[in-house]
């Protein structure tokens, strides 16, 4: 039933307009005309239109990491880095019945750790990196995950994307973990350019509307993930196609 109202809301959001394929010819046409040259700059009605569609939807969308408590999140989001949320999600399962507060993974040590995760690429620093923040939360934060930035990101094998994951998914703050999927929406689209993800990040947090910014990574992490893809975005299947700035989508928009 849950499949059938998503995507009723998806049939809603697209207002009806259909994406039609672009030919080869087209694409090459529109390839050159990208070849150089910014691309448009968004409306603030065009980025309030986008981020409607998105939220009907998928209204109350969640990200994809497994987790039981702040802790646990915070572990799979630092054994996420250059893997996949689906080959931490195999790991985890294990690793957390037998450890989910810090005092716990303390316990269980490093090369157990190393044992259970040891099917995630750099499974050998990661489990270097779980021990030593939960050795750290342990002693300087009570065994509680701080909702504070700065101490996260003092924490060992903890930067700013996993800050904002942590502080948006434990805490509730409208904060945007930019990832890969989120800088090359950002830049593809034209919504946020950007060299570098804070750069993105700080462009994202001027345009997206207030209301909307809670649930924003997760939407464009969502989109980057399953549609708008590196080597073939899926334009015809785009809640957005028609207001996007990419000047080579694969799809023709009908005119509004």
């Amino acid at each position: 039933m849950a499949r059938k109202t998503t995507r009723q809301s998806r049939k809603a959001a697209h207002k009806g307009k259909a994406a039609h394929v672009k030919s080869r010819k087209a694409q090459g046409k529109a390839d050159a005309a990208a070849a150089d040259g910014a691309l448009p700059q968004w409306t603030t009605a065009e980025i309030e239109e986008a981020f409607r569609r998105f939220a009907a939807a998928n209204p109350t969308p969640r990200g994809e990491l497994q987790h039981i408590n702040p802790f646990t999140l915070l572990v799979a989001v630092v054994l996420s880095a250059q893997a996949t949320d689906a080959g931490v999600n195999k790991a985890t399962p294990a690793l957390f019945k037998l450890a989910d507060t810090p005092e716990k993974m303390v316990k269980l040590g490093e090369a157990r750790v190393r044992e259970l995760i040891k099917t995630i690429g750099l499974y050998r620093t990661k489990a270097r990196n779980v021990i030593a923040l939960s050795r750290q939360l342990v002693a300087a934060h009570g065994g509680k995950v701080p909702h504070d930035r700065a101490a996260l990101e003092a924490l060992p094998g903890v930067g700013r994307k996993t800050a904002n994951v942590v502080l948006n998914i434990a805490f509730g703050e409208p904060t945007i973990a930019v990832d890969t999927h989120i800088f090359r929406v950002g830049n593809r689209t034209g919504l946020a350019v950007g060299k570098t993800p804070l750069e993105v990040e700080m462009k994202l947090m001027q345009v997206v509307p207030e209301r909307y910014r809670l649930h924003a990574h997760h939407w464009l992490i969502l989109h980057g993930r399953y549609v708008c893809l590196a080597r073939r975005p899926l334009c015809e299947k785009c809640l957005i196609a028609d207001l996007c700035k990419w000047p080579t989508k694969t799809v023709n928009m009908p005119s509004s």
